[in-house]
């Protein structure tokens, strides 16, 4: 089985979990998540903005200024969920900021350009 099939299906489990109202399984939202934040960093190459989405990864990615040492100045952080969401095309950027779901600082964190995907 490839790994974008791997991939849909662990997005397709955690969007049916999440529309019949249960609580998605734990590792296949893990493996989901890691897939999407790899096509993430993928999609906007870069090290200007670390997006996180605690407990099950993070990368660094948009084009622009390199981070090295430190907290990043642009950080996205968001839970599994609303991650899984935002990159099906299920929940929208401005929507999830309103909603307190997403937490984004510094000049460069609104990833909404690169999503969905």
């Amino acid at each position: 089985m490839s790994s974008a099939h791997n991939k849909s299906a662990a997005v397709a489990a955690i969007l049916a979990d999440v529309d019949a109202g249960r609580t998605p399984d734990a590792a296949t939202l893990r493996d989901a998540v890691r897939a999407l934040l790899s096509d993430l960093a993928k999609r906007a190459p870069g090290r200007s903005v670390e997006v996180r989405v605690p407990p099950y990864g993070a990368v660094q990615c948009v084009p622009g200024p390199r981070h090295t040492r430190g907290t990043p100045p642009n950080v996205v952080e968001m839970d599994p969920v609303t991650w899984v969401l935002l990159a099906a095309g299920r929940l929208e950027w401005d929507e999830a900021v309103t909603q307190g779901r997403i937490r984004a600082s510094g000049t460069r964190a609104d990833i909404s350009d690169y999503i969905p995907m």
